[in-house]
Protein backbone atom coordinates (compact mmCIF):
# COMPACT_ATOMS: atom_id res chain seq x y z
CA UNK A 1 0.00 0.00 0.00
CA UNK A 2 2.94 2.35 0.87
CA UNK A 3 4.49 1.55 -2.97
CA UNK A 4 1.44 2.59 -4.22
CA UNK A 5 0.92 5.62 -2.25
CA UNK A 6 4.75 6.62 -2.62
CA UNK A 7 4.13 6.68 -6.36
CA UNK A 8 0.56 7.88 -6.93
CA UNK A 9 2.47 11.09 -4.76
CA UNK A 10 5.20 11.51 -7.45
CA UNK A 11 2.52 11.26 -10.25
CA UNK A 12 0.53 13.52 -8.51
CA UNK A 13 3.34 16.03 -7.91
CA UNK A 14 4.41 15.83 -11.73
CA UNK A 15 1.09 16.84 -12.39
CA UNK A 16 0.81 19.87 -10.19
CA UNK A 17 -1.70 18.67 -7.89
CA UNK A 18 -1.86 17.73 -4.38
CA UNK A 19 -3.70 14.23 -3.76
CA UNK A 20 -6.95 16.47 -1.98
CA UNK A 21 -7.47 18.10 -5.52
CA UNK A 22 -7.17 14.71 -7.30
CA UNK A 23 -9.77 13.30 -5.45
CA UNK A 24 -12.11 15.97 -6.17
CA UNK A 25 -11.40 15.54 -9.28
CA UNK A 26 -12.65 11.93 -9.35
CA UNK A 27 -15.63 13.42 -7.28
CA UNK A 28 -17.01 15.40 -10.22
CA UNK A 29 -16.25 12.90 -12.83
CA UNK A 30 -18.21 10.58 -11.02
CA UNK A 31 -21.21 12.99 -10.81
CA UNK A 32 -24.42 12.91 -12.59
CA UNK A 33 -23.42 14.54 -15.91
CA UNK A 34 -19.97 15.08 -14.43
CA UNK A 35 -21.12 18.44 -12.75
CA UNK A 36 -21.44 18.57 -8.87
CA UNK A 37 -23.27 21.04 -6.72
CA UNK A 38 -20.78 22.68 -4.17
CA UNK A 39 -22.62 21.60 -1.15
CA UNK A 40 -22.35 17.98 -2.58
CA UNK A 41 -18.45 18.16 -3.60
CA UNK A 42 -17.92 19.24 0.15
CA UNK A 43 -19.91 16.10 1.44
CA UNK A 44 -18.73 13.86 -0.76
CA UNK A 45 -15.03 15.25 0.44
CA UNK A 46 -15.89 15.01 4.08
CA UNK A 47 -15.17 18.72 4.23
CA UNK A 48 -16.59 22.15 5.34
CA UNK A 49 -18.34 23.80 2.36
CA UNK A 50 -16.10 26.94 2.56
CA UNK A 51 -13.15 24.14 2.33
CA UNK A 52 -14.89 22.91 -0.84
CA UNK A 53 -15.17 26.89 -2.29
CA UNK A 54 -11.13 27.46 -1.39
CA UNK A 55 -10.23 23.99 -3.09
CA UNK A 56 -12.35 24.83 -6.16
CA UNK A 57 -10.84 27.95 -6.48
CA UNK A 58 -7.28 26.55 -6.56
CA UNK A 59 -8.63 23.74 -9.11
CA UNK A 60 -10.33 26.96 -11.18
CA UNK A 61 -7.37 28.88 -11.30
CA UNK A 62 -5.52 25.70 -12.51
CA UNK A 63 -8.04 25.99 -15.79
CA UNK A 64 -8.48 22.27 -14.36
CA UNK A 65 -12.52 23.15 -13.43
CA UNK A 66 -15.11 25.95 -13.85
CA UNK A 67 -18.07 26.97 -11.77
CA UNK A 68 -21.36 27.81 -13.37
CA UNK A 69 -25.15 28.49 -11.87
CA UNK A 70 -27.21 25.81 -11.37
CA UNK A 71 -30.19 25.58 -14.47
CA UNK A 72 -33.07 24.54 -11.32
CA UNK A 73 -31.51 26.36 -8.70
CA UNK A 74 -30.05 29.68 -9.33
CA UNK A 75 -28.04 29.93 -5.90
CA UNK A 76 -26.68 26.77 -6.25
CA UNK A 77 -23.02 26.47 -7.90
CA UNK A 78 -22.24 23.27 -10.59
CA UNK A 79 -18.95 22.88 -10.42
CA UNK A 80 -17.64 20.60 -13.96
CA UNK A 81 -14.51 19.91 -15.74
CA UNK A 82 -12.58 21.29 -18.17
CA UNK A 83 -11.29 19.52 -21.06
CA UNK A 84 -7.67 20.02 -19.64
CA UNK A 85 -9.44 18.97 -16.21
CA UNK A 86 -11.09 15.88 -17.86
CA UNK A 87 -6.97 15.18 -19.55
CA UNK A 88 -4.83 15.65 -16.35
CA UNK A 89 -7.37 13.32 -14.68
CA UNK A 90 -7.34 10.67 -17.25
CA UNK A 91 -3.80 11.11 -17.83
CA UNK A 92 -3.73 10.26 -13.68
CA UNK A 93 -6.18 7.68 -13.44
CA UNK A 94 -4.01 5.23 -16.14
CA UNK A 95 -1.17 5.82 -14.53
CA UNK A 96 -2.68 4.70 -10.82
CA UNK A 97 -4.52 1.59 -12.65
CA UNK A 98 -0.93 0.57 -13.83
CA UNK A 99 0.17 1.08 -10.47
CA UNK A 100 -2.51 -0.27 -8.91
CA UNK A 101 -2.16 -3.16 -10.91
CA UNK A 102 1.32 -3.68 -11.00
CA UNK A 103 0.84 -3.95 -6.84
CA UNK A 104 -1.85 -5.83 -7.00
CA UNK A 105 -0.28 -9.31 -5.68
CA UNK A 106 0.43 -6.96 -2.50
CA UNK A 107 -2.58 -4.91 -2.24
CA UNK A 108 -4.55 -8.38 -2.16
CA UNK A 109 -2.12 -9.67 0.43
CA UNK A 110 -2.70 -6.44 2.60
CA UNK A 111 -6.90 -7.45 2.84
CA UNK A 112 -6.15 -11.04 3.40
CA UNK A 113 -4.24 -9.93 5.98
CA UNK A 114 -6.78 -7.21 7.62
CA UNK A 115 -9.38 -9.68 7.17
CA UNK A 116 -7.32 -12.10 9.26
CA UNK A 117 -6.70 -9.39 11.84
CA UNK A 118 -10.23 -8.52 12.15
CA UNK A 119 -11.35 -12.13 12.90
CA UNK A 120 -9.09 -12.52 15.25
CA UNK A 121 -11.05 -9.55 17.38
Amino acid sequence: MRRFLASSEIELSRAGITSQQYQALLVIKAAQQNRIRMRGLADEMLMQHNSAVQLVDRLETAGLVERAPSPIDKRSVLVGLTALGETVLDALARKHLVAMLANEPLLAESLTRLRELAQTR
